[in-house]
């Protein structure tokens, strides 16, 4: 159940989930076979927990997305919806994980293996929030979430996607590059948690056939408290997400990996020297 907790608070944190995953287990000597069937398919049970978390925290603005996007189908062209608007622009946003995610997923599962791999992204993506925040006071003003064009979404695409890297946050980089964007900290974050929602949910969805394999014995109860625990801390971390960034920035965040990033790297190297 310490793997639901961690997969709901880290997957929504911009301290990245996946930095976590490896780091946590193998630092705490948990013994989890990260490639046993049975794992895999507990950790998409995960990740529908924390997609429900998202869904329900955004639920209004989910359900005024889908109707603006079936009026789009339907009537056969664009209008000046907003809802509307954000879907599509969600839409291309997420484009660019897709396409590199299918691409990219063979060599960058490789890097699970390595703490010392993990540790050094952890370092770059504290870096990349940090300098985020000293650049960004370098903007003139900010401007409205729905002034976001077709060109930004897709830059927020790129940046969302460096988190296939295991210690990259998604949420981290896309609100980083939303801040770039001279979105302001509240916005940039909304725009990064719609992003997550479509991503995580399709990222599940394609591995649900684990779930049925024949080498995967889940526990139903288990697996249901699991998924449950996940959602109830996702949706958590989003209250308190949406809520701190309303005032607050990234920096202490960006400390936090630094910190876990250079211990990671120092264990991991005295750990092979011994």
């Amino acid at each position: 159940m310490a793997i639901a907790v961690l997969q709901g608070v880290s997957e929504l944190f911009p301290v990245s989930s996946l930095g976590h995953a490896v780091i946590v287990p193998a630092f705490l000597h948990w013994s989890i076979d990260r490639s046993d069937p049975t794992y895999l398919a507990f950790l998409v049970v995960l990740h529908l927990g924390t997609v429900l978390a998202l869904l329900l925290f955004y639920r209004e603005t989910w359900l005024a997305i889908a109707r603006a996007w079936w009026a789009s189908i339907v009537r056969g062209r664009l209008s000046d919806d907003p809802h509307e608007r954000m879907g599509w622009l969600v839409v291309l946003a997420t484009l660019p994980v897709g396409l590199l995610g299918a691409s990219l997923e063979a060599p960058v599962r490789q890097l699970f293996s390595s703490t010392i791999a993990v540790g050094c992204f952890l370092i770059i993506n504290a870096f990349m929030m940090w300098g985020g925040e000293v650049l960004r006071r370098h903007r003139a003003g900010d401007r409205p979430l729905d002034a976001l064009t077709w060109r930004d979404a897709v830059l927020i695409g790129f940046a969302q996607a460096f988190a296939l890297l295991p210690g990259i946050s998604r949420s981290g980089s896309a609100i980083t590059a939303g801040l770039l964007l001279r979105l302001n900290h509240e916005d940039a974050a909304r725009y990064a948690f719609l992003l997550a929602t479509p991503v995580i949910l399709a990222a599940s969805l394609l591995e649900i056939p684990r779930l049925v394999a024949p080498e995967v014995h889940l526990a139903l109860t288990e697996s249901l408290c699991g998924g449950f625990l996940a959602a109830v801390t996702a949706y958590v971390s989003l209250r308190f997400l949406t809520r701190y960034l309303r005032d607050h920035d990234l920096r202490p965040f960006a400390v936090y990996c630094a910190l876990l990033g250079v211990a990671t790297v120092g264990m991991s190297v005295f750990s092979h020297l011994r």
